[in-house]
């Protein structure tokens, strides 16, 4: 009886366990830079498919990949064609329901040869990961058609763009799945010495701007023993230190709702009523402090 129920119980840890993981997966969009010199336009059949093949191989490897077109919908003046990676990046970090961590950007470029008789045409493909929120690259890779293909003679830029849909997708989709893998490498759930796997954290440390408003040093030494105790903590750096205010770049691998979490345990393991706000990849922790509660920093 008790082996019929474990094996009843499997599935739903199987479940319990992939759903834990699908909670972590960072958000990502797709989203192609056409401003480079010779990328094709995001406004052709080409770059449509290739936007298709770099998604549908995420969705392989389970990963939340989100249209651009449909969360700017408010925004028209961002589907215009020729952006800068200033401006795609600008528009990722604008996404915030929900935000967006990964952004896979692309550019896609076709050359022809031609002679008296025929045209041949070849492609190629270059794509990388950035983590929105900081800025930091997380790989990349270019990839080519290798071989050329045949076009028919004389063949304009439009002859060429639609002789070239197939092609393009074949290589988006080995593209993908380098990209796809590379994330996957990163993001996977991080487990302790035992094998057992942390929930909320993964292997793509991410960089968090934590500003601690009305602490003074003495109040930011207990909470710097806090920090650097918490699960997924990988470094921290300090930008300014004041007296009353102290602002640090904390890198780990910790989710935004767990490093929430642990912020809210840490002010009650403390005594410490503060407000909490959290914009981006920004924590604000600003101190109430409270009639008659002032610690005096001479006791001994």
């Amino acid at each position: 009886m008790q082996h019929l129920l474990n094996l009843m119980l499997i599935p739903l840890y199987f479940m319990m366990v992939l759903s834990s993981q699908a909670a972590n997966n960072p958000n990502i969009i797709v989203i192609g830079n056409d401003a480079n010199v010779g990328s094709i336009s995001r406004n052709n059949p080409v770059f449509i498919s290739i936007v298709g093949a770099l998604v549908n191989n995420m969705h392989k490897y389970n990963f939340d990949v989100y249209d651009e077109a449909a969360l700017n919908m408010a925004n028209s003046g961002q589907q215009r064609a020729n952006r800068s990676d200033a401006q795609i990046i600008s528009i990722a970090r604008a996404i915030q329901r929900p935000p967006i961590d990964v952004a896979v950007i692309f550019s896609m470029y076709l050359t022809k040869k031609e002679n008296s008789y025929i045209t041949q045409v070849s492609s190629r493909i270059e794509g990388r990961l950035l983590d929105v929120q900081t800025g930091r690259r997380l790989g990349n890779f270019e990839i080519d058609t290798g071989r050329p293909w045949n076009v028919p003679s004389q063949c304009n830029t439009d002859c060429i763009l639609q002789n070239s849909v197939d092609k393009s997708r074949l290589i988006a989709n080995d593209l993908g799945t380098i990209l796809a893998e590379k994330l996957l490498g990163l993001t996977h759930n991080s487990q302790d010495d035992s094998g057992i796997t942390s929930h909320g954290t993964n292997s793509l440390n991410t960089g968090y701007r934590l500003i601690f408003d009305g602490f003074s040093s003495l109040d930011f030494t207990e909470i710097e023993e806090y920090l650097i105790s918490f699960s997924g903590y990988n470094a921290y750096r300090p930008i300014e230190i004041r007296y009353t205010r102290t602002e640090i770049w904390y890198k780990s691998s910790i989710g935004t709702a767990k490093l929430n979490r642990n912020l809210q345990k840490m002010l009650a393991d403390m005594g410490v009523s503060a407000a909490i706000n959290f914009s981006g990849n920004t924590f604000s922790v600003k101190k109430i402090t409270h009639r008659g509660k002032i610690k005096n920093q001479n006791t001994e």
